[in-house]
C-alpha cells in the first residue's frame, strides 16, 4: 500500500472535511501518497484527481460541508463506468480506496470493490445515522444540534401565540433526527417513519390537547406516512380552534461547523480507515459500538436496517413527550 484515494459522496455531513483532514495526514505520516477524488464516483469515473497533502487539509477541521464536494453518478452504477473508475485507479498506480458517506455509498463501494478486487474501506458520514455496523456517524451529532436550536427559537413564537407547530426534519426512512432532537428540545410529540398510523396519534394528542389550549412542538421526521403538510392541513380542518403552522427545516441541518462531537468522531475513523487498509482489510466501513472500534462488511451494512431504539420511544413517553409507538 503506497497510494490511496478519499473522496465523499452522497448527502453532505458536517465532519467529512475533518474525515479527509484525519485521512490525509494519518496517511502520510505512514509514508503513504494521497489523491483527493473531487465530486464523488463522478470524478472517480471522469478522472478528476487533485495531489493532497497535510498542507492541502490545513484549516478544513471547522468547514462545513466537503471541499471534495460530492455529486450524483448514475454512470458509476453501470459495469461500463466501474471499468472507466477502475481504470483511472490504475493508471494513477492507486492501491486503495477510503469513500466517505452513507447507505447509497456503501453500495457503490460495495459493487466496486467485489468486481474490481480494489481494497476498499468505508466511513459514515450522514446527518441521518441511520449505517448499520455504528452507534454514530458523522454529522448527527451537529444536525441535532441545529435542529434543537431552531426549534428553540420556534418554540418562542408558539409560545407567545398559542400555536401549534409541526415541524419537520430530515429523516426519510429513518427517525433518528426526530426521535433524539425532539427530546432534547421538549417535543410534545415525535412522528417518526418506523410508526404507521401517525395521522391518528397527531389526532388523539390534539383532541387531549384541546381542553388545554397551551402552545406544542410536533417534531415529524420527513418520510412519516401521509407527509408533514397533508397531516397539518388535516388537523388544522379537524381542529379550527388551533392556529397551526409548519416549519419545514430542510438544509440547514446540513451545514454548519462541526460540533466537537463530530470532529472527534470523524478524526477517529478517519484514523482507523488508513490504518485498516494498511492491515489489509477490504470491502468494510469503520465505526463505533460500544466505545470500542468495529468493522462492518459493506455486504451487511446496506443489507440491515437500523432501527430506533424502543428505549428512547419509552423514555419520551415516561418524561411527557406523546411518540406513538403500535
Amino acid at each position: 500500500m503506497k497510494h490511496i484515494g478519499v473522496l465523499t459522496s452522497g448527502g453532505d455531513a458536517p465532519g467529512m472535511n475533518a474525515a479527509i483532514r484525519a485521512v490525509v495526514r494519518v496517511a502520510v505520516n505512514n509514508g503513504l501518497k494521497v489523491t483527493g477524488i473531487l465530486e464523488g464516483y463522478n470524478g472517480l469515473v471522469k478522472n478528476n484527481f487533485i495531489p493532497i497533502d497535510s498542507h492541502s487539509v490545513s484549516g478544513i477541521i471547522q468547514r462545513g460541508g466537503t471541499f471534495l464536494r460530492a455529486a450524483r453518478s448514475p454512470e458509476f452504477h453501470t459495469i461500463e463506468g466501474q471499468k472507466n473508475a477502475a481504470d483511472n485507479m490504475k493508471k494513477n498506480e492507486m492501491d486503495g480506496l477510503i469513500v466517505i458517506g452513507g447507505d447509497g455509498t456503501f453500495r457503490g463501494a460495495n459493487d466496486f470493490s467485489s468486481r474490481f478486487a480494489f481494497p476498499v474501506i468505508g466511513i459514515p458520514g450522514t446527518i441521518d445515522n441511520d449505517i448499520y455496523g455504528t452507534e454514530y456517524t458523522i454529522g448527527y451529532d451537529t444536525c441535532l444540534n441545529t435542529v434543537v436550536e431552531a426549534v428553540d427559537k420556534i418554540r418562542d413564537t408558539a409560545s407567545s401565540h398559542n400555536r401549534i407547530f409541526f415541524v419537520e426534519v430530515m429523516g426519510h426512512e429513518s427517525g433518528f433526527v426526530a426521535m433524539h432532537s425532539g427530546l432534547a428540545c421538549g417535543a410534545e410529540v415525535i412522528l417518526i417513519p418506523e410508526q404507521k398510523n401517525q395521522l391518528e396519534k397527531a389526532r388523539n394528542f390534539l383532541s387531549a390537547r384541546a381542553r388545554t389550549n397551551k402552545s406544542s412542538v410536533i417534531l415529524v421526521a420527513e418520510g412519516v406516512e401521509g407527509g408533514t403538510m397533508a397531516i397539518a392541513e388535516k388537523m388544522q380542518a379537524e381542529f379550527p380552534q388551533f392556529e397551526i403552522r409548519v416549519s419545514v427545516l430542510g438544509y440547514i441541518q446540513r451545514g454548519g461547523s462541526p460540533s466537537a462531537r463530530d470532529r472527534i468522531l470523524a478524526s477517529e475513523l478517519g484514523t482507523a480507515a488508513v490504518h485498516a487498509l494498511l492491515k489489509g482489510k477490504s470491502a468494510c466501513m469503520v465505526g463505533f459500538i460500544n466505545g470500542k472500534l468495529h468493522y462492518e462488511s459493506f455486504n451487511t451494512a446496506v443489507k440491515m436496517h437500523k432501527k430506533v431504539n424502543v428505549d428512547f420511544v419509552r423514555m419520551a413517553e415516561s418524561i411527557g413527550t406523546y411518540t406513538p409507538m403500535d
